[in-house]
């Protein structure tokens, strides 16, 4: 689960690791037990890379923040969906309501 304490910081540095692997990140955010990650994929890396690089960092990101986090980990399993350039807009709309996919 997906502490309140330290979601915020976890979204910033989510979209670190997407800006560090040239995948500009857009919009990161999500609830208790899930992200959203909304990026540009750069051509330099493909999906499953990207996945593995995000999950990888910030589960042993997440076990820095204390005792409590020493255990976590994220699921085995990721949804991926493209997005038409020209709706990104109505993606991040979306998000911003608060509605999840």
């Amino acid at each position: 689960m997906i502490s309140d304490e330290i979601k915020e910081e976890l979204f910033n540095y989510l979209g670190g690791v997407c800006k560090n692997l040239e995948c500009n990140p857009i919009q990161v955010g999500g609830y208790r037990d899930h992200i959203h990650i909304l990026c540009l994929l750069s051509k330099k890396i493909t999906l499953v890379k990207l996945l593995e690089e995000v999950k990888s960092a910030s589960s042993k990101w997440i076990k820095t923040k204390g005792e409590k986090f020493s255990d976590f980990y994220w699921q085995s399993g990721y949804g991926a969906f493209s997005v038409n350039p020209t709706e990104i807009e109505v993606v991040t709309n979306y998000k911003k309501s608060g509605r999840t996919a």
